[in-house]
């Protein structure tokens, strides 16, 4: 283990408390509507770049897997994808939560298929067939190379998905036909936060994804250290 790795994790958690703290704490201006819920913009917005970010990360390790195969860029491909859906399941959720207590107030609604809402959740669908597919493919290699152009096509879908698409249709999101962008409705002092909020998700996106990375590797040495005492065994 790199001996700066610690300084770096104590860094990555300190900054993402410190976000979290002023997340909280720091004050907002008042905004129709959504008055102390635009907070939430720290937080669910962040989720999905740090998604996207893990998503771009598991495709170039897809990449390498194809170009190199081996099982060094099969795992970091599935385990920064399996990294990327933790935070788009988080942006989702707090997507929804926002959605109830500002456009849905007063109401029994939690999911009104609003196509920004729609077209997340057919990314993370996207995303989960690929963990179907690699559940259900016992060959190592062959698992590698099928899952790894999989996992390119999937990617080419998330700018179509969580981008382009929704730009394009009526919605009640901001930056969607017809509706200002977030940037134009929030106080620009809320940048203060949201900007340092983008970059400790992503860092921390890092830390755990390079947690798993090497907890898979330790994971791979056990199978094949009792891989071998088995055949040593049978012979």
């Amino acid at each position: 283990m790199n001996r700066s790795y610690p300084y770096l994790r104590t860094a990555i958690l300190m900054w993402v408390t410190a976000v979290i703290v002023g997340a909280f704490l720091l004050r907002i201006p008042k905004m129709s509507i959504l008055e102390h819920t635009a907070r939430n913009l720290y937080f669910h917005v962040p989720m999905w770049f740090t998604m996207m970010a893990g998503m771009a990360l598991s495709a170039f390790h897809a990449v390498g897997v194809l170009a190199r195969p081996g099982r060094e860029h099969d795992l970091r491909s599935a385990t920064a994808a399996q990294t990327a859906m933790l935070f788009g399941v988080l942006g989702m959720v707090t997507g929804i939560v926002w959605a109830r207590v500002t456009w849905y107030q007063g109401t029994d609604i939690w999911w009104n298929f609003d196509p920004r809402q729609t077209f997340a959740a057919m990314s993370l669908l996207v995303y989960a067939a690929y963990f179907v597919l690699r559940s259900q493919i016992d060959d190592i290699e062959q698992r590698a190379r099928i899952c790894a152009v999989y996992n390119v096509f999937a990617f080419t879908t998330v700018p179509f998905l969580l981008y382009i698409l929704p730009r394009q249709v009526t919605s009640l999101h901001p930056g969607a036909e017809g509706n200002p962008a977030f940037s134009d409705i929030t106080d620009p002092r809320m940048r203060l936060v949201f900007y340092p909020a983008v970059i400790g998700f992503i860092a921390l996106f890092w830390l755990l994804y390079n947690q798993r990375v090497r907890l898979g590797r330790l994971l791979a040495a056990a199978d094949r250290t009792s891989s071998e005492h088995d055949r040593s065994l049978a012979s």
